[in-house]
């Protein structure tokens, strides 16, 4: 069979690991070619100083079925990004698909501090990481994907708009970041809607990356030991879940009814019928609303 996006060509901006790396793997998985960035490579390590590289996400993304092409870029750097952007158009004479999933600021956020208590320097850096990278991509990279009809933008953050706006992410640095990637989804979707593109905002739910794994001190092998630590990481998904939810946006020629909306990984599976790497399909903001907030026990049977 046809994969459905042979021949497409696909940027994930950092791509070096978690939701990133599976998203570009899945998009490889139905036949994408892939560039993905980030700034740590096999001979330098960025200031998140660890191991994952974006080699291995290209030769991922190759084994999976794809084309990986890495390239070491700090989308900070404008220069950078319109060199990544003209080889794109070099190499490739168009592009479809966009993931701005570019963030690196956890080491930088302070949690449960006032905004009196908190360090300037590190929030404003963890703003520019969050939000300046994404517009500074998408300045480059949108005037070759308008060039085609059928091109989409994908923000990955973290929450919906719905969630994020009646909730407040513990630090008011990290509250403007997540609420400004779903805005940028939903203003890039009034651009793009002239010229036949799409933009979505998707965010994954409890999410199992290479970090939250060491946090909870398991692999992804035994990863149900950490509900010893949180009995709610039962409801974790891997981040396989989401590369599948945006692969499945990428292939849906109906994909313009998502313009301008801010979905979850859990929601989309239920309409597109993808599942986890366990054949399940984890949906977290249900339980969220349904478990967490209301102190019931914690049982992920019914929500996955």
């Amino acid at each position: 069979m046809t994969k459905p996006l042979t021949g497409k060509i696909a940027l994930v901006a950092g791509a070096t690991r978690g939701a990133g790396r599976q998203i570009a793997v899945q998009l490889g998985a139905a036949g994408a070619t892939v560039y993905v960035t980030g700034r740590t490579t096999r001979e330098r390590r960025s200031e998140m100083d660890r191991p994952e590289t974006i080699e291995e996400t290209a030769e991922l993304v190759t084994a999976a079925g794809g084309t990986g092409i890495p390239v070491q870029v700090d989308h900070l750097v404008p220069e950078q990004v319109r060199d990544l952007a003209a080889r794109i158009d070099a190499e490739q004479g168009r592009l479809d698909v966009l993931v701005n999933d570019i963030w690196g600021g956890d080491p930088l956020i302070t949690w449960e501090k006032p905004i009196w208590e908190q360090p300037l320097d590190a929030g404003f850096r963890t703003l520019r990481l969050a939000i300046d990278t994404h517009i500074i991509t998408s300045h480059f990279a949108l005037a070759l994907l308008i060039r085609n009809p059928d091109g989409l933008v994908i923000e990955i953050g973290d929450g919906t708009t719905a969630y994020n706006d009646a909730n407040y992410r513990l630090s008011i640095f990290y509250d403007l970041a997540k609420v400004s990637v779903n805005r940028l989804a939903f203003a890039q979707s009034k651009e793009l809607e002239p010229h036949g593109c799409t933009a979505v905002a998707v965010t994954p739910g409890f999410l199992r990356s290479e970090a939250m794994l060491e946090h909870f001190g398991v692999t992804e092998e035994n990863w149900r030991d950490g509900v010893a630590k949180d009995p709610h990481f039962a409801m974790s998904e891997t981040p396989a879940f989401v590369g599948r939810a945006v692969a499945a946006l990428a292939a849906d020629p109906g994909r313009a009814r998502w313009n301008g909306r801010s979905v979850d990984s859990g929601g989309l599976a239920q309409v597109y019928g993808f599942t986890d790497l366990d054949g399940t399909r984890p949906h977290w903001s249900r339980y969220y609303e349904e478990v967490l907030e209301k102190g019931g026990p914690a049982d992920d049977t019914p929500y996955r």
